[in-house]
């Protein structure tokens, strides 16, 4: 299993047909994150999702089956249409969650009655945008990384976006550690939470990019759906 050189050089290409320099990672944390975005999405008001209400968990479910028979097993083949088909299955969450985030905060700011009464009501559909918005991110992060989970199966430590703190203290892991989604989903979450970021750095512009703009949606939603819901409360 190669690991960096005493320079911290990652291994070279490799070449087409050669075998994984490591077991891929198993798509039931993948697969259960879109499943819970799309059991969140037909959770949320009529006004904030797309009609009818099962077509985004469909289109989710049919894409999600693809993905696994063009891949099944674990996350190991480097297929341009597999990378083309999880960005769309990420995307389809992204900009759904993203239209109710929306529509949620022009709610908010243009004074709509339909939470003038119910601050539980409120703080829910709060809670599951930003949620959504927590693994939306995570996928994104989990996807571009090194090149998505197919590419680190091959050259898991080639190009890092992302430093984590188990690459810094080694001795602390093992010495062939490399990210999967939950690490991912961690990072998510706290950039989510703290708007910052917490014990991984990001050191690619992208990635910087990606982390401002979730904070900036959870910080939008956060703030603007707690002050609400105060202000109901009182």
């Amino acid at each position: 299993m190669p690991t960096p050189d005493s320079s911290g050089t990652p291994p070279e290409h490799p070449s087409p047909g050669t075998a994984p320099a490591r077991a891929g990672e198993r798509w039931w944390p993948v697969v259960s994150a879109v499943l819970t975005t799309a059991l969140l999405h037909v959770l949320l008001p009529e006004t904030y999702r797309e009609s009818p209400p099962w077509a985004l968990p469909a289109v989710l479910l049919v894409l999600l089956a693809v993905l696994v028979v063009g891949d099944p097993g674990r996350i190991d083949r480097r297929r341009r249409w597999l990378r083309v088909v999880t960005d769309l299955v990420i995307a389809f969450v992204t900009l759904a969650n993203l239209f109710a985030a929306g529509r949620l905060v022009t709610d908010i700011l243009t004074g709509n009655t339909i939470y003038a009464n119910n601050a539980t009501g409120l703080l829910a559909t709060g809670g599951v945008v930003w949620a959504t918005n927590v693994i939306a991110f995570a996928l994104w992060y989990w996807d571009l990384d090194r090149g998505g989970a197919a590419a680190r199966a091959y050259r898991p430590f080639a190009d890092p976006a992302f430093v984590f703190p188990e690459m810094q203290y080694p001795h602390h892991a093992p010495p062939d550690w490399v990210p999967v989604f939950a690490d991912y989903l961690s990072l998510s979450f706290w950039t989510a939470t703290a708007f910052s970021p917490t014990d991984v750095s990001a050191i690619r512009r992208w990635a910087k990019a990606l982390m401002m703009a979730q904070a900036a949606v959870s910080l939008a939603v956060g703030a603007l759906v707690i002050a609400r819901a105060i202000n109901i409360l009182q």
